[in-house]
């Protein structure tokens, strides 16, 4: 049986370990148990989450393994290759796939049958890799997708015409990587549609999507990763489950026909309540976006195809 109050970490590094640290401050969990192969680097990071703990949220931290996963409610896979510099997410997939394939094998052996969020880079990819491993129906397995890349375009947005971010509606979609889609035309500020905002003020919609892309580029450049956005975005997946809410969230799922596209994991708004996925919505776009959105499922295609023939 699941315990409703257990959720295990796969992989105890900067996002596993951010994470579990933002998931102890929201009180989502009576239990959040690392794992990592450094068993130490997960013990360590665990403890000292506690002691924060302490001052903050009643929640037991703990280190452990995959016998620990058999009953938790969801599994977060944050283990694989990260990437460096200018490397982009697609070029870490083969590192990240015998990471991820692994985890996967020993999380079902464990007996675990709740809900994975998949973290690892390239994300759409070790999304499909974990869904075919594990064999779990389509809506149990959840990438991250473009959620944060979602997040930035909304405060990007913001930043340019002095609003509140929360007042914005802008939804990255596709790759969560260099082809990822700017839906602008579908964007509404305050419910006003981006594109009936005036030339003058309306910001630059090429230049809007390229600053979202380089956001990460920018990060990893200046401190080496990124963590504290991502792990927010697992957060924000897990609250959306826990509390069962039918939020609209922009997360990477398997599509089965959306577009023309099949049996590729991408971005795209879905619903989201305590059952994983329970719907994948279309939004209306523009003939570009369209194409656009294409064009990045081609892109993952290829580079699944790559990700096959090298099994």
């Amino acid at each position: 049986m699941q315990d409703q109050d257990r959720i295990i970490i796969i992989g105890s590094g900067h996002v596993g370990a951010t994470t579990a640290y933002a998931l102890m401050l929201r009180a989502l969990f009576r239990e959040i148990i690392l794992i990592d192969r450094d068993e130490a680097l997960a013990e360590a990071e665990a403890m000292d989450i506690s002691d924060a703990g302490v001052l903050a949220r009643p929640t037991h931290v703990r280190s452990g393994n995959f016998a620990d996963a058999a009953s938790a409610r969801i599994a977060v896979l944050t283990a694989g290759a990260a990437t460096h510099g200018s490397e982009s997410r697609l070029s870490v997939t083969a590192r990240s796939a015998d990471i991820v394939q692994s985890c996967i094998r020993d999380l079902v052996a464990a007996g675990f049958d709740g809900l994975l969020i998949v973290a690892a880079n390239s994300v759409d990819l070790m999304a499909w890799v974990a869904k075919d491993v594990s064999g779990f129906p389509g809506h149990r397995v959840i990438g991250t997708g473009t959620l944060l890349d979602s997040s930035r375009l909304q405060q990007t947005i913001a930043a340019r015409l002095n609003v509140a971010a929360s007042s914005v509606d802008a939804l990255m979609i596709g790759e969560h990587g260099d082809s990822s889609v700017a839906a602008l035309s579908i964007a509404r500020i305050g419910g006003v549609a981006l594109e009936s905002i005036e030339a003058g003020t309306r910001p630059n919609a090429a230049d809007l999507a390229e600053e979202v892309r380089g956001a990460a580029y920018k990060i990893i450049e200046g401190k080496g990763y990124t963590s504290f956005g991502v792990a927010t975005a697992i957060v924000r997946i897990c609250e959306a489950i826990v509390r069962d809410e039918h939020a609209v969230v922009p997360v990477s799922t398997l599509l089965t026909g959306q577009y023309g596209i099949t049996d590729l994991y991408l971005s795209l708004p879905c619903i989201l309540g305590e059952t994983g996925v329970e719907r994948v919505l279309t939004p209306h776009l523009s003939q570009s976006e369209t194409a656009a959105l294409i064009a990045s499922a081609n892109m993952l295609r290829t580079a699944k195809h790559a990700l096959d023939r090298g099994a």
